[in-house]
């Protein structure tokens, strides 16, 4: 599994997971990211089930495993959060941030060990240590609880499905071509978002934000200008179209 550093300060650091050569076929693929900040760390989207060996190895690489404290889940699909009766096994003491709407669904992937930490619909905040995070609402992008991890700090976005794209096995972790790149993206937002309502008023907020970095759970890492490119592009959508 690529396992790379994406930001670091005098702080905290951002890590990024995936392009797992050995998932299973007919599994979509996905990114991972984590937070490190002093002895504590965030793990966002930790992935589905089958993906926990390689993740908790290439995790290891970078921190020992008890300094992971908290969880996040966007939402409930099961490429996100799967492994989590697997984390709750492994780490001694940890808390899921995810939409309290989910709970119910969430812990049917077991969860014994791990405090639920339900986010309220308007979003809110977690401080690791001397850093500190912003659960941004992405409700109905694609599910009905949704959001995503904004870091002031780092100006890091961690978008979720949005910015996703369908991509072959081995691609670039980033965009290297953002008009071509959108080919990959249009079919996945088109029938995986339902809303352009919700899609506009997420567009407004996000805007707001002084972003330098947006990292989707599937696809590859907008860079500076691309952040602005893919919003534009995002804007001008047409989503909720399924195949008649």
């Amino acid at each position: 599994m690529l396992s790379k550093e994406i930001y670091r300060d005098n702080q905290h650091t951002w890590y990024v997971f995936g392009r797992d050569p050995d998932k299973p076929d007919g599994i979509i693929d996905t990114n991972q990211y984590m937070i490190s900040c002093g002895d504590q760390a965030l793990l966002m989207d930790p992935g589905g089930i089958e993906l926990f060996a390689s993740m908790l190895a290439s995790i290891v690489k970078h921190i020992p495993v008890d300094q992971i404290t908290h969880l996040f889940a966007s939402h409930q699909d099961p490429d996100i959060i799967s492994s989590l009766g697997l984390w709750d096994r492994t780490l001694s003491k940890a808390s899921l941030h995810a939409s309290g709407l989910w709970e119910g669904f969430i812990r049917h992937f077991g969860m014994d060990n791990i405090e639920y930490q339900a986010i309220a619909d308007e979003g809110g905040s977690l401080s690791l240590g001397a850093c500190s995070v912003e659960f941004i609402p992405a409700h109905y992008l694609h599910s009905s609880a949704n959001f995503h991890v904004y870091d002031a700090q780092a100006k890091i976005l961690m978008s979720g499905d949005i910015g996703a794209a369908l991509e072959a096995p081995g691609a670039a972790m980033e965009i290297e071509d953002f008009e071509a790149h959108t080919h990959k993206m249009r079919y996945f937002h088109q029938r995986w978002m339902p809303s352009n309502k919700a899609k506009d008023r997420w567009i407004d907020r996000i805007s707001k934000l002084d972003i330098d970095m947006m990292c989707p759970q599937h696809g590859r890492i907008f860079r500076g200008d691309d952040v602005k490119r893919f919003l534009d592009w995002f804007s001008k959508l047409e989503v909720g179209i399924a195949a008649q």
